[in-house]
């Protein structure tokens, strides 16, 4: 830490004590009356969720508007410590009784480097200890206020701060082309599995209301023409019935046979250094659930049950465990990127009609193997539906990681910059 640097606690460097927001139950939003900030209505990066938002009527509503510079802190339960900047964008908001509220002198405290220093991990763990001496996790106006943490000189907050919402400006700009790819992908999703592509013009068919002669009945309403309709089991490769993998793994070994978990796939692929091997004694007895390159996965048990991908290359012959099911398509009846997008568009309805119950979400494989799809006739169809959403599916994923490296690089400058690590020139 620098020469001009200090540890200050909190309390010392705002205008009043922390201040608890008003006791009052929120109401259906109305523009007539102020709006909201309730603990969920923060996200957990200190953002106002502006979906779903309520408004509160009471006489003294007043009182508990936030101002320019306010910063309020979760006080109890399991959001304690998260904090929201109030952002004059938001427009205005009353904060509830679950928050409290500083105001930062701004002779001494920048609000913006205040917002920063509370996303740091030396923030969060204070939280975590702080928090964790009672059994229900929570922090009071008094306690926060004893909050210390290292603070440069004001013009060095201010630039600091500046930096690092540059870094924020980045990653929203990008988290809103994800999105709007998002929205993009899921009309042309409904589109191409309701309409299909006519191969003369390249594009979409008319609708079934536009050219009514265009189309058939069948058990999933209109389809084109020269559709089917099918049980996934017909879609399957002879003798490879959906099956889920290793029970019982044993302990991991650093060579042997790779075993695909649903927490390797998440949110994508993990890097193929952090998927476990179990000895191949271990994947001997299920051969059965082997998978190659180009199959479908699909997570069968748990909290993430749903999720799906396709087998890589890399992944070729590595086996499963037992929240897994694998999918193999049969290529001669159907285009394996075909079958998994349109499972992932109708996973909805998969998850209400095969799911069955218990402690935990479960998909029955049995029904699974039953579920009805459908398809064009001519894989041509097939191959131009899946290439044209695996290519705004690229868009995405390219967001994606670029999204990735903005964070990392905003975190890397955190711990630089909040520290004193790195000095700040003004």
């Amino acid at each position: 830490m620098k020469g001009n640097w200090a540890i200050k606690k909190l309390e010392s460097l705002v205008i009043k004590k922390g201040e608890y927001g008003i006791n009052a139950a929120s109401c259906e939003y109305s523009p007539n009356l102020y709006t909201y900030l309730r603990i969920t209505d923060i996200s957990e990066d200190g953002r106002f969720i502006k979906e779903g938002k309520k408004s509160v009527d009471h006489p003294e509503s007043e009182k508990f508007v936030l101002e320019e510079g306010d910063i309020v802190f979760a006080r109890t339960g399991a959001s304690t410590g998260k904090t929201y900047l109030y952002n004059k964008s938001d427009g205005v908001l009353v904060f509830a009784g679950f928050l409290i509220r500083f105001k930062p002198n701004s002779d001494l405290l920048d609000s913006l480097f205040l917002k920063y220093v509370t996303q740091t991990s030396y923030y969060k763990n204070w939280v975590s200890i702080y928090s964790a001496r009672t059994g229900q996790p929570g922090i009071n106006g008094n306690e926060y206020g004893k909050f210390s943490f290292k603070l440069p000189p004001l013009p060095q907050q201010k630039k600091i701060a500046k930096i690092l919402s540059t870094c924020d400006a980045v990653i929203e700009k990008t988290e809103a082309a994800i999105a709007k790819y998002q929205d993009i992908k899921q009309g042309m999703m409904h589109d191409l599995f309701t309409r299909g592509i006519d191969l003369t013009t390249g594009k979409l068919r008319p609708t079934s209301e536009e050219a009514p002669e265009l189309y058939k009945d069948s058990e999933l309403g209109k389809i084109p023409k020269d559709w089917e309709v099918d049980i996934l089991c017909n879609a399957l490769k002879p003798g490879k019935n959906i099956t889920y993998g290793i029970v019982q793994p044993g302990e991991y070994v650093s060579s042997g046979v790779y075993m695909i978990r649903s927490q390797d796939y998440t949110k994508g692929w993990n890097g193929i250094e952090t998927i476990m091997q179990v000895h191949p004694s271990i994947d001997k007895p299920y051969e059965r659930s082997r998978v190659y390159s180009g199959d479908l996965l699909i997570t069968v048990v748990g909290a993430n049950v749903g999720r799906m991908e396709i087998v890589p290359e890399s992944l070729n012959k590595a086996n499963i465990s037992r929240s897994v099911s694998r999918i193999s398509i049969n290529p001669e009846y159907a285009n394996n990127k075909f079958c998994f997008y349109y499972l992932k568009s109708q996973m909805g309805k998969i998850l209400f009609s095969n799911q069955v119950g218990g402690a935990q979400p479960v998909i029955n494989l049995k029904s699974l193997e039953k579920f009805n799809f459908k398809l064009p006739n001519n894989r041509k169809e097939q191959l131009e539906i899946a290439k044209r959403i695996n290519s705004i599916e690229n868009k995405i994923q390219g967001e994606i990681k670029t999204l990735n490296k903005s964070i990392e690089i905003k975190s890397g400058l955190m711990q630089d910059l909040l520290t004193g690590k790195v000095e700040v020139n003004v």
